[in-house]
């Protein structure tokens, strides 16, 4: 790229997508560059979802922004981890992954945590992972299909539509929303390989690259390197309840990965430890690991 263009950054229009875009132009400032926020709406944002595709977002929410990527329109795109496929498109690369913050869910609910819902609570969310775990741990509650922005699910708990609902706890923590939350442990609820983290975004082979490398975080990289190389090895997607988590205790880095049937009765799990110079080996061995004990028939079970 020329010397010191102005950067420019596509984003969804979302409050959280926008406070995450800041956040990394606030970053990108302070390397000495420029930039400004460009609002892309996507298909999710349309909520175009098809049919019968329940928590089938990946994709609906980044296509649109990395076409424009793809095609000069903007020169970085900002994205929540999550909702990146697993694997790379073509002609792009994940430039850096600048932070993560808590990676759990939580249940938002003026009832308490989860253990303490009274029977039969009705629980909001469109995610095929948290509906399998919900329903592994509490049979009883109903969980409701709920779609829309963070504010949005959570305001509906408010108006009493739902007695709770389940959401990233980095969503809520970024937009203040810190009111009757309730973080779920991981061995309850496994999140979604790289909840949390953000990820920047740019055309591979760009000057920029090496620029936005800079906002590299190493020890979020090699945590949601493993993660994703699980997800990617599995075959699994938004419509799988598949579950992995990096943790670093005593300098010791393990990766836990479950796979769970639809209603949340089966559950497969499995925990392999992590080299952080080959993080993706362990995301390799863990779903070699499930597959060998029957993870497919899981998987499949969910098309």
């Amino acid at each position: 790229m020329p010397a010191g263009p102005l950067i420019r950054i596509g984003s969804r229009g979302s409050d959280l997508a926008l406070w995450q875009a800041r956040r990394v132009s606030d970053r990108i400032a302070a390397l000495g560059l420029e930039s400004e926020i460009i609002t892309i709406r996507t298909s999710g944002d349309e909520g175009s979802m098809p049919a019968g595709q329940s928590g089938s977002v990946k994709g609906m929410f980044t296509r649109e922004i990395e076409r424009a990527l793809n095609n000069g329109t903007i020169d970085v795109a900002v994205h929540s981890l999550k909702d990146l496929e697993s694997s790379e498109p073509e002609g792009l690369v994940i430039a850096a992954f600048p932070e993560r913050e808590d990676p759990r869910d939580v249940l938002v609910s003026p009832h308490g945590p989860l253990d303490r819902l009274p029977e039969g609570a009705r629980i909001g969310t469109s995610s095929v992972r948290r509906r399998a775990q919900l329903m592994r741990h509490r049979p009883d509650i109903v969980v409701v299909e709920l779609r829309g922005n963070v504010p949005t699910r959570v305001r509906r708990v408010k108006e009493r539509k739902v007695d709770a609902v389940v959401v990233a706890h980095a969503g809520v923590r970024r937009l203040g929303l810190q009111d009757d939350v309730h973080p779920i442990p991981v061995e309850l609820m496994t999140p979604a390989a790289g909840q949390g983290a953000l990820a920047v975004q740019c055309r591979a082979g760009d000057d920029l690259e090496q620029q936005l490398a800079q906002l590299d975080d190493a020890h979020v990289r090699f945590q949601v390197s493993a993660e994703r190389a699980a997800l990617n090895a599995l075959g699994g997607d938004c419509n799988v309840p598949v579950g992995a988590i990096c943790t670093v205790q005593e300098g010791d880095a393990s990766l836990y990965v479950r796979v769970l049937s639809p209603d949340g009765r089966q559950m497969l799990d499995v925990v392999e430890h992590v080299d952080t110079r080959q993080p993706e080996a362990a995301g390799h061995r863990a779903a070699t690991s499930l597959l060998e004990r029957g993870a497919s028939n899981l998987i499949n079970s969910c098309m």
